[in-house]
């Protein structure tokens, strides 16, 4: 599958990429409310980056708890009582008087149900397209993110001007799991080498970044949502880049050049750069984001079939439960420095983690037989290989 006519010809996806960017856009507009109305009633970077990413530290839980339930329920039922309970929670964060400890705990409580949301819906894309249209698909669901984002910050940043932070946050408020299985799941996918150094990469480099990002609001409170859609703007050239164009053959060696990108052009901020030149800064480093696609097709190429959307969900919940720890770091530095120099320290903190992680993510990206394929699993299961089985040697 090669282009996006085949891909919105396969049965499914085109209900998944519609829903799921209306979900984008009104978790965007919401996000950027909550942000902007703790920061106006505290000053506090730290709980405004809270309010904005706290969501995605409480998916921790949701990831040690929820996701055996990823490849068990039905998925469309379940997208859509989580898309309600989205709704009529943050229609309850809005509510008048409501103290800044219940908001937050209103938005921790959802982000414990994202990580479930996020295993469902990956793990139902993965299941409508086939592995080689995998990646297409996840480009073009993220092209469409980084277009609500867009224009969900251009719009919330409007709201938050014409209708207050509380109006904005009301106008965006549009199988059984089972604990021991989702442990279990969670060990057999960490228990090997090449796939824990993958979820690495997809984990903290990015988590790093995004802790920067949480200092937009603190370092220009009237400008945030322009530094927002600047970095919504690069990441989907960059999606559109690596998801459309780029050959099977490159992809692979990308991934820790676009990791530094990532990072490298939020170092600048140390000099305190006016508007203009953060707002290009943001845009160039947020197109390294595409290096998450690359990652994930080379996690999809490591993980057994069954497991495809705990895998996933996996990848998402931890990625965005590294998000909100390294927002809070953020806040925490900025609290006693200035968000300037916030943003400067975890830039540099993801240049370093990626620069350890590059000779592991060479090591992951080379070719896996099918043998080999067969071996991890096997003896991750500790179960014994069938007669006729293919057997191999791991070499991680």
């Amino acid at each position: 599958m090669r282009t996006y006519q085949e891909l919105f010809r396969t049965p499914e996806f085109t209900p998944l990429f519609l829903t799921t960017a209306g979900q984008v856009a009104a978790q965007t507009v919401s996000g950027l409310a909550l942000g902007t109305l703790v920061f106006t009633r505290t000053g506090s970077p730290l709980l405004s980056a809270l309010a904005m990413f706290g969501p995605s530290l409480a998916q921790v839980i949701g990831a040690t708890m929820l996701l055996s339930a990823a490849d068990r329920l039905p998925p469309r039922a379940t997208l859509a009582a989580l898309s309600l309970l989205f709704a009529l929670g943050m229609a309850a964060a809005a509510l008048p008087g409501l103290p800044v400890p219940a908001v937050l705990g209103i938005v921790l409580g959802l982000g414990v149900l994202a990580a479930l949301g996020g295993g469902v819906r990956l793990g139902l894309l993965n299941e409508i397209l086939t592995k080689e249209g995998y990646l297409l698909g996840r480009s073009t669901i993220n092209m469409s993110s980084g277009l609500m984002q867009i224009g969900g910050f251009a719009t919330g940043g409007l709201l938050v001007a014409v209708l207050s932070p509380r109006g904005a946050l009301l106008t965006g408020a549009t199988g059984r799991a089972s604990i021991g299985q989702t442990w279990r799941n969670n060990a057999r996918l960490l228990s090997s080498p090449p796939r824990r150094t993958v979820y690495l990469a997809l984990w903290v480099p990015n988590g790093l970044v995004v802790g920067c990002e949480s200092l937009y609001v603190s370092y220009a409170p009237d400008r945030a949502g322009l530094l927002f859609a600047a970095g919504a703007a690069g990441m989907l050239t960059g999606d559109i880049l690596i998801g459309r164009f780029v050959p099977r053959r490159w992809r692979s060696r990308l991934t820790v050049p676009l990791l530094l990108l990532l990072a490298v052009p939020h170092l600048f901020f140390f000099l305190g750069p006016a508007l203009p030149v953060a707002v290009v800064a943001v845009t160039l480093a947020t197109v390294g984001y595409a290096a998450s696609l690359v990652s994930q097709e080379r996690l999809m190429a490591l993980t057994p079939d069954e497991l495809s959307g705990h895998a996933l969900g996996l990848h998402s919940a931890g990625m965005l439960t590294m998000q909100g720890v390294c927002a809070l770091l953020a806040g925490a530095v900025a609290e006693r420095t200035s968000p300037a120099t916030g943003i400067t320290v975890l830039a540099a903190a993801s240049v370093a983690v990626t620069l350890m992680l590059a000779r592991g993510l060479r090591r992951a990206e080379e070719p896996v037989p099918e043998a080999v394929v067969v071996a991890r699993t096997r003896a991750a299961e500790a179960v014994p290989p069938s007669p006729g089985d293919p057997v191999g040697t791991d070499p991680a």
